[in-house]
């Protein structure tokens, strides 16, 4: 690791408690495993940290050491984005620097493990908003109701919010989600005319294009604004007699149908109502139904450390969210009856979709604050969000998964 020399002045209490805390922090941080590490003080010094093994390179520039330093041992990996959000560090490239920290994390979270009080009251507040009916609507729009103004200026023109099938790096998003649409329903094997059920039907992407390949649709979703849009959306396309779309809980649907799709909804259920969601897609199933299901993983080396411990985006992103290894989602589709038939990942095109998303945020930033609802913090905030969860599923932490479960004939 090289140091550069700055010019010797006279330094106040502030000068000194940072200093202290940057050569904390480069001491920390010299058994990194992969990549390398270029760390900027506040007084422009300039600090190399080189990694044991091969492995991309990040940049930090510290602007408050101390108060950094401070987050860092009292709210672990949690304080390095309310840090960011907050401005106490920046970058030149987020996105790099999180995917090297995403290599590196088991190594980072042993360096910033948060104390104990601290992952308790996290802990506390995640369980505090947990997923029932109440809770649930309270959790849904806390992120969905943000404003259909602020999503449409960086998601595609279908309004889909859930990972694309891209095949080509140039390829219009757009058609990478209706590419995902249509292996939904080729999961389904659905006959022409077929009654599906959405489970979070979002601002009406799927319901839309499955009523244009002659299939009803009922969607279920808790956000009004996404069911206001859907609904117009619907209406305009001249489908809204093929399409019944309802503010309601999941656990209230009481018809059966030939079908369920649900796309990336099962991680806002909880851990606590994953049988209940199961056992809902179950009787939800005419005889010999299948279900197709999209729905993000996590890495099972890192589930024990994640359901302990509620992380940034559980904290500011998605209260109550919750996500399930490939064998906890297996196991408990096996206990509600329903028959696993296929499976199939597809991390490393959600890493591509996030990308697009992420650039998108970056070009539409002084039009997402022109719209007065949001400020520079909410808008790092999404950033830091973005680019963490692209850093996931480029370093396989996390994994999108389609899987395909059948109800008994």
């Amino acid at each position: 690791m090289s140091v550069e020399q700055t010019p010797t002045q006279p330094r106040t209490l502030g000068a000194r408690t940072g200093g202290f805390a940057m050569r904390f922090l480069l001491r920390r941080l010299r058994g990194l495993h992969s990549g390398e590490l270029r760390v900027i003080g506040p007084d422009g010094s300039e600090h190399r940290v080189q990694g044991t093994h091969p492995g991309g390179c990040g940049t930090i520039r510290i602007h408050r050491p101390g108060v950094l330093l401070r987050r860092l041992l009292s709210r672990g990996l949690v304080g390095l984005g309310e840090g960011y959000m907050v401005g106490d560090w920046d970058t030149p490239d987020l996105q790099a620097l999180l995917a090297m920290g995403s290599v590196n994390q088991e190594y980072i979270r042993s360096l910033v493990y948060s104390a104990f009080w601290s992952r308790v009251a996290d802990f506390l507040r995640h369980q505090f908003r947990a997923n029932s009916r109440d809770g649930s609507r309270r959790n849904i729009s806390f992120h969905y109701d943000l404003g259909n103004d602020f999503y449409r200026l960086w998601l595609d023109e279908t309004m889909t919010y859930s990972c694309a099938l891209l095949e080509k790096e140039d390829e219009p998003l757009e058609a990478a989600q209706q590419r995902k649409y249509a292996r939904l329903l080729e999961h389904l094997d659905a006959a022409p005319g077929s009654h599906i059920l959405e489970i979070g039907c979002g601002w009406g992407g799927f319901a839309e294009y499955a009523a244009r390949q002659g299939h009803r649709v009922t969607g279920v979703t808790l956000s009004r604004e996404q069911l206001d849009y859907a609904q117009a959306r619907l209406e305009a396309a001249g489908l809204a007699d093929r399409v019944d779309l309802r503010l309601q809980d999941y656990r209230d649907v009481s018809e059966q149908f030939d079908h369920v799709v649900s796309i990336e909804m099962f991680e806002a259920v909880g851990e606590r109502w994953w049988p209940t969601w199961f056992e809902t897609v179950r009787k939800s199933l005419k005889p010999g139904g299948r279900a197709a299901v999209q729905v993000i993983t996590i890495d099972e080396g890192a589930f024990g450390y994640y359901r302990r411990a509620a992380d940034f985006i559980q904290l500011y992103i998605f209260p109550g969210g919750m996500l399930p290894t490939v064998d906890i989602f297996s196991e408990c589709a096996d206990k509600a009856g329903l028959a696993l038939r296929h499976r199939e990942f597809h991390g490393e095109h959600y890493a591509r979709t996030l990308d697009r998303w992420y650039q998108r945020v970056q070009e539409q930033s002084s039009a997402i604050l022109s719209l007065g609802s949001y400020d520079e913090r909410f808008l790092r905030t999404w950033e830091f969000y973005l680019a963490y969860c692209e850093a996931g599923f480029r370093s396989r932490n996390t994994d999108l998964m389609h899987a395909v479960l059948e109800a008994p004939a």
